[in-house]
């Protein structure tokens, strides 16, 4: 009876993966991609620059910052999310094409502000694009010193 008052979980549509050129060469664009997510203490997976692939483990993020997780009707899902990201580099002439793909999915969350945070359902989460910004961002400056 009181699953028909229930508002379903909307989720968000997923974007597709990140795209765009630095103009710089390949070796210090890997160069500038390493240093740059030293700086944000994500701890790496893999990296295997001779196929241009560095892949992050999972990290702890608060819903809103780097994933978006849908929502309840007009309440935003709240809480924390699981994120990851593979980024793939290569040379196209004189700059580096780079693609980030990411992987998310909430760990604890709840329906809006209140309430206690739940860890089930899991719920597969978008990316908002801040972090992929951010870091080519960085990768940018560093390239240009």
């Amino acid at each position: 009876m009181l699953a028909g008052c229930a508002r379903p979980h909307v989720s968000p549509i997923l974007p597709p993966p990140y795209r765009e050129q630095v103009a710089a060469p390949y070796d210090s664009t890997w160069r500038a991609l390493i240093t740059s997510l030293a700086k944000e203490n994500l701890p790496l997976r893999a990296v295997a620059r001779d196929s241009g692939v560095i892949s992050t483990d999972e990290v702890v993020t608060p819903i809103g910052l780097y994933a978006d997780c849908g929502s309840f009707g007009s309440e935003r899902v709240e809480g924390e999310a699981l994120v990851s990201f593979t980024v793939f580099a290569q040379p196209n002439g004189d700059e580096t094409e780079v693609t980030i793909n990411s992987k998310m999915r909430t760990q604890a969350h709840r329906k809006g502000t209140s309430g206690k945070l739940k860890s089930a359902p899991v719920f597969q989460c978008a990316s908002t694009g801040r972090f992929e910004a951010n870091l080519l961002d960085a990768v940018r400056a560093v390239v240009k010193r």
